[in-house]
């Protein structure tokens, strides 16, 4: 890794491919100049600017083209945008507590909303309200933009609606809709104030990808007919076309693994040779083995931790490599040692067990207050975790410090370089393009800051939820923190490192004994963090797409406050008019998984706190190990890097090893062994031998395949 990373690892090919302008350039090149809206720029100094982005994955997926006279904030656009938002957060949010669920992700609005755009444009009369049109003619790209943003933000239940459940239902704590509403615009709007901050760091670069977007773009592009450069002069079928047949194809094959012959989402075939050989189960069984089995025909298995076909395939080959010796090789042998008890457990579940081998019962531990009861605890079990549990959590402590120290060695000259506006990454054309606009002033950001930050301030003053003033202003300064290092790391990766975990672990060492002060102080960690970032990312996209800040940063935040307030009337209906809910029997699935591991957490952390856990002399003290681990690997990789500059140490990524299987469990083999045999064909073969197929389909193939479970969650099917 040099200052400037960039997002692929396939260099020695592309450099060769550079004058036919389908390159990139490699990931220890600095390409700095002046910035572009740098009023002291010499323009007959400057060096000569290329028309297009340095980078063949922007290139195949955005234009570089803009139209400035192109209508934008519409009331075609607002109106679209904020029904999708209340239709998709108030649907989202009923089926978020049912098992099985069923989510509304932006893909669906994105594509649904193109159509009612079209149908505004030829029914909607001509006129004008408030001086403003009703209809100001054709259905524009930036209009579908906007409303698709806005759509996004519902994609996801505010985080906060978990705290609120949890407190109904397992510390029986309802507080009125005045502390619900505080709590939630707080958590999910404090994180907007840093985008003043991030967007030097995270938009403006063009080093800064944001691969994900870029299968948006071309969706945009697709739909729109845009014309332009990026995908070459390469013949056949066009990119609708493509786009159509796959996904009907796609919809069509869904029904194999899906209801026809389900054993194609795991093909467990080893296991079903020697089905009662328990060693054999544990290693390739997908249940609670390894999975080493390795296939499945079922692209939701593959697709469960994100597309293969949009996180460059550098990225995915850490992911890979740290999911093959931590889980495939450490695992095994940790588990036939004997570690941690483990072999009393099965190899690889997400439930807590005591030391009976049951499944862990928290309210044993605790008094009627909801703290827990030391005597009980002796009395009863420790906790324990299955063996990819434990490594998990062990993973996650290593991906906080790898984190922090990959930045500072990495890029802490270009951070410092840039906050002093001193060294500059070379504006592309997007960034350029984008300059004509009208920059988000900074007292918008402060002022969304200081609102937010007297509206937890307070929630958690005026009810009674244990957590002092000092604990809120130290989650939020662990979000600040975080925000930069773990924003380059998905901005170039894909992946993104949550706080999650690390959050839990200081709350729970500073305020131990109080559940309802630790899921708060969590909330307001991470998901600062994580809105930050999400913040960041829609405002990447409006940069590729050309769609002016200030109107993407009211949509934002009016549809989240709206998403929001959707939410809590929805979760409040549901808790009043559906019987048992939240129950393990409730007889419409209405069970609330998240909310019963959101609670789960609250018990752990909070109750018994990772003083009985962690500390020394405890059972799991060896995992607190991994937070030296996590700071010694970046630093052995950056010396490694600086004696031999062209050596593959360059390509690895140690934040990306230890974050990328955050999800495992519940994620099992046969999501990550999949999605990275799929993603090192296309990302890394196809990408290398087949340059120009790859750049016109390959994000138009990941839409399709997006495109069959969009229309599943749409009904469609």
């Amino acid at each position: 890794m040099a200052s400037v990373e960039r997002a692929q690892p396939d260099i020695s090919d592309d450099k060769l491919d550079l004058e036919k302008g389908h390159g990139s350039p490699s990931p220890s090149e600095n390409v700095y100049a002046p910035e572009f809206d740098d009023p002291n720029m010499d323009p007959n100094a400057a060096p000569a600017l290329e028309d297009d982005s340095p980078y063949p994955e922007v290139r195949s997926a955005v234009a570089n083209t803009d139209d400035p006279s192109m209508p934008v904030s519409t009331i075609r656009a607002w109106v679209i945008g904020m029904i999708f938002t209340i239709v998709i957060s108030g649907l989202n949010q009923f089926f978020f507590f049912r098992f099985p669920s069923v989510t509304i992700g932006n893909l669906v609005a994105q594509l649904l909303s193109f159509p009612v755009g079209r149908l505004w444009e030829k029914f909607m009369p001509r006129v004008s309200i408030f001086g403003a049109e009703l209809n100001p003619g054709p259905f524009t790209v930036k209009e579908h933009v906007l409303a698709t943003i806005m759509a996004t933000v519902a994609g996801q239940s505010a985080y906060a609606t978990d705290i609120i459940a949890v407190q109904r239902v397992f510390y029986n704590q309802t507080y009125n809709f005045s502390y619900q509403w505080l709590i939630v615009m707080s958590t999910q709007m404090i994180g907007f104030s840093i985008g003043g901050i991030a967007r030097r760091f995270l938009v403006q670069p063009p080093s800064m990808i944001w691969p994900t977007n870029l299968v948006n773009c071309v969706l945009f592009n697709t739909l729109h007919h845009t014309q332009y450069a990026g995908i070459g002069d390469r013949g056949g079928m066009s990119r609708e076309r493509f786009f159509a047949i796959v996904c009907a194809g796609s919809i069509v094959w869904y029904f194999f693994p899906g209801y026809i012959f389900t054993a194609l989402s795991t093909f467990n075939w080893v296991c079903w040779i020697v089905p009662d050989n328990v060693k054999v189960n544990q290693m390739f069984g997908y249940g609670t083995g390894l999975g080493m089995s390795l296939f499945t025909f079922d692209w939701s298995y593959i697709t469960f931790i994100g597309s293969p076909l949009a996180t460059p395939w550098w990225a995915e080959a850490n992911i890979a490599s740290g999911f093959v010796f931590f889980f495939w090789f450490l695992a095994p042998i940790l588990y036939y040692s004997n570690v941690w008890f483990a072999q009393y457990m099965p190899m690889s579940t997400r439930t807590s067990y005591d030391n009976t081998g049951k499944a862990y019962n928290v309210s044993r531990i605790l008094k009627p207050d909801a703290t827990i009861d030391i005597e009980a605890y002796h009395a009863y079990s420790p906790l324990f975790l299955s063996m990819t549990f434990a490594l998990a959590y062990g993973l996650s402590f290593a991906s906080i410090t790898a984190t922090l120290m990959h930045t500072f060695l990495f890029f802490g000259k270009q951070i410092w370089a840039q906050s002093r506006r001193a060294m500059h990454e070379q504006p592309d054309i997007h960034a350029r393009l984008m300059s004509r606009y009208k920059q988000v002033p900074e007292w918008w950001y402060a002022s969304i800051f200081l609102s937010m930050f007297v509206f937890g301030i307070i929630s958690i003053e005026v009810w009674h939820t244990e957590m002092p003033v000092w604990a809120f202003i130290l989650a939020l300064l662990i979000a600040f923190v975080y925000i930069i290092p773990i924003g380059m790391i998905q901005a170039i990766t894909n992946t993104q490192v949550g706080l999650n975990v690390i959050t839990e672990l200081i709350i729970g060492y500073a305020l131990p004994g109080h559940p309802v002060a630790m899921m708060l102080f969590k909330t307001w960690g991470y998901i600062t963090m994580y809105q930050a970032l999400s913040f960041t990312s829609d405002f990447k996209l409006g940069h590729y797409m050309k769609v002016a800040p200030r109107p993407m940063f009211w949509c934002q935040v009016a549809a989240t406050a709206v998403a929001g307030t959707v939410q809590l009337g929805v979760q409040a209906w549901m808790f009043t008019n559906i019987s048992d809910m939240c129950s393990s029997d409730q007889k419409s699935g209405f069970i609330c998984p998240s909310t019963q591991v959101f609670g789960t957490a609250s018990i752990i952390w909070g109750v018994i706190g990772p003083g009985l856990q962690f500390s020394k002399g405890q059972v799991y003290y060896g995992l607190v190990f991994f937070f030296i681990v996590g700071a010694i690997l970046p630093l052995i990789s950056y010396v490694i890097h600086a004696k031999w500059p062209n050596s593959f140490i360059r390509y690895v990524n140690f934040p990306v090893i230890f974050s990328g299987t955050a999800l495992l469990p519940p994620a099992t083999a046969v999501n990550y062994v999949s999605w990275a045999m799929i993603g090192f064909l296309f990302q890394y073969v196809i990408r290398r031998r087949h340059f120009s197929w790859w750049t016109k389909y390959n994000y138009s193939r990941s839409l399709s395949k997006r495109g069959q479970r969009a229309a599943a969650m749409a009904g469609l099917e």
